[in-house]
This record gives structure tokens, sequence and C-alpha cells, in this order.
């Protein structure tokens, strides 16, 4: 079983290349030879596209903490997660670590926002789910078109605990966002969803990996994405079923639109079973907006970029109507909507 590749900012010997198999569609030494200069000190600016869903705040300025970087969770609470890069041409890496009690409901609300232009950020979270908590996270991610970027997640779910993921994104000039999830079920419940939406020359890599190591857990997962001009969006998804791990249920799910002919899509969805007595499955389809429905709607009036918009919003908003906490399931929606 593959494991998480340990790159290091400031060491070039630690980037991966396509010849490293987790990272082949997402070379990241071709675009960074180099280790860049470090980045100087950046203001925060307004606040995040969560701020009025209210909760604490944990802030990165170009990799520097403003405040605190650790989190622990008891009760309901509501923390907002916010790296801010603005950089010309320098690198940052920024590390969270947060935690969820037992019994703790926490709504994690997770931004990445980008100015300036061909930054390079490395940000980090470790998220523990202790037994019998709840943990939401919704994440947005902005960055530049010339800007390179990578996020890891490394999620820890405790027995009967229950993690809900959503990240949309519409990617960068090589962007990575990377989940990794031990999952030790016995009524565990994983939801790891997520969305592109992808213009121009723009790259985005959803890679997962997701560790079934004890009985009785689910995880359910569903991934949509659309790459217009010639952008190239990539799905990993793996989820093992260690021995022992009788009685799991997994679902995976990639759907992608190709909206021209450059455009691009590299799917790689795996399921490795080692247990008996489980219920897995998981299923892949790309292809192109409809074009029945795009003529119907052009012969009511409906301009055909416009046609072209609402057809790509339905097939991408299952993805954000999953998100169950409804004040953030707004803000993603509307997030997303200004975006196409």
């Amino acid at each position: 079983m593959s494991v998480a590749f340990a790159i290091n900012l400031t060491d070039a010997e630690t980037y991966p290349s396509r010849r490293t198999e987790a990272w082949k569609y997402s070379d990241l030494k071709r675009y960074l030879r180099a280790a860049p200069e470090p980045s100087g000190t950046a203001e925060v600016g307004p606040p995040g596209p969560f701020y009025d869903l209210g909760g604490e705040a944990i802030v990165f300025a170009n990799g520097r903490a403003v405040g605190v970087t650790d989190f622990i969770a008891s009760g309901e609470r509501t923390l907002r997660l916010r790296y801010v890069s603005d950089a010309v041409g320098t690198g940052h890496t920024a590390s969270a670590r947060v935690s969820a009690r037992a019994g703790a409901k926490l709504l994690l609300l997770e931004t990445h926002e980008g100015a300036g232009s061909a930054y390079v950020a490395h940000n980090t979270l470790e998220l523990d789910v202790a037994a019998g908590a709840e943990v939401t996270r919704v994440v947005l991610v902005e960055e530049p078109e010339d800007a390179i970027s990578i996020a890891e997640a490394h999620v820890k779910v405790e027995a009967g605990g229950i993690y809900r993921q959503t990240i949309v994104t519409t990617g960068a000039k090589l962007q990575r966002i990377e989940t990794r999830i031990t999952h030790y079920a016995q009524g565990a419940n994983v939801q790891a969803d997520g969305l592109y939406l992808l213009n121009g020359s723009r790259h985005t890599d959803l890679t997962s990996v997701v560790r079934h190591v004890e009985h009785d857990g689910a995880t359910s997962q569903l991934i949509k994405g659309v790459a217009r001009d010639t952008a190239r969006g990539v799905f990993q998804g793996k989820i093992v079923v260690e021995r022992g791990a009788d009685g799991t249920d997994a679902r995976m799910g990639h759907h992608a639109l190709i909206a021209s002919e450059r455009a691009e899509i590299d799917a790689k969805p795996e399921l490795i079973i080692y247990a008996d007595d489980v219920q897995c499955a998981h299923g892949n389809t790309v292809g192109t907006l409809d074009e029945s429905a795009l003529f119907y709607m052009q012969q009511r009036g409906i301009p055909a970029e416009e046609a072209r918009a609402l057809l790509t919003q339905a097939f991408l908003i299952e993805v954000i109507d999953r998100i169950e906490h409804e004040g953030a399931r707004e803000v993603a929606r509307e997030w997303l909507t200004a975006r196409l």
C-alpha cells in the first residue's frame, strides 16, 4: 500500500515526479526544480467567505500563523481555518492541528485564499476525530492560475466517529489536494466528497486514501468535475479494507465532464480488499454536456453560454447538496455559482 510522499519545500530532492506512481498525473518536479525563496510577510486582508458563520479562527498568512495553530473542540464548535497566500515567485508552508474530543460536534470551514502570482504553497492539516465525535469539513480553494499548491490532510476517525468532507476547487498551475483517512470503523462513518471546476490551463489533482482498519465501518465518496479549455482534472481515490475489517460498506464514484476538445480528465479509482463479508463498489464516468438538453434550452431563448452554465451547475450541485450543514451548504453553493 502506498504511503504519503514526504515533501519538504526547502529541499528539492523531496519533490516527487511522474516516476512516483501516486504523482504520475501531477509531476511536481517538472514545474518546480529548485526550492523557492521563502515568502515574506503578508496581510490577511478581508474576512474569508465563511466569516458570517461565526466561530473561532486559525489563520496563516504566507505560512506564518496569526495566533494559535492548534485547536481542540469539545461540545458544539465552529472553526474557520484560513490559509492565505499573497506572494510573488516565493514559497511557504503552514501546518495546523485540530482535534475533536469524544462527543464533540465540530464544523470546520477551511479556505485556501490566493493572491499574487507564481507562488508555491504547501499546507498541511492533522485532524483527529475522537470516538463518537462528529466533524464536518468544507474546503473552498481559489488560487491564481500560475500558482503551485499542495494541500495535505491526515485524518484519524476513531470508533463510532462521523467525518464528512467536501472540497470545492478551481485549480491552479499545479494543484494537489490530498486526503488520507485512517478509519477505525466500529460504526464510524466517513463521507469524502469533492468537486472541481477548471478553466484555462488550470490543473487540479484530488487524491484520497481511506484505510478501513476495523470492522463495521462505512465510507461514501462522490467526486464530480468539469474541465474546460486546456485544463486537466485528476482524481485518484483508493479505499483499502484491511484484514479483520469485516462488515465494511464502501462506495466511491467519480463523474466528470470535458467541456472542450483539449481538456483532459484522468481518473484512477481503486478498491483493495483483504477482508471478507464486505460491500464495496466504485464507478467512474467521463463525458460531455447533453447536447439535446443544450439545444432544448436554446430553443426556449436561453443563450448558449448561460445554458451551458446552468447545465454545468445542475451536474455539480449534487456534491454541494450532500453538505448537511445548511449555512455551509449555502456559502458553498453561492461560491460555486459565482464561478460558473
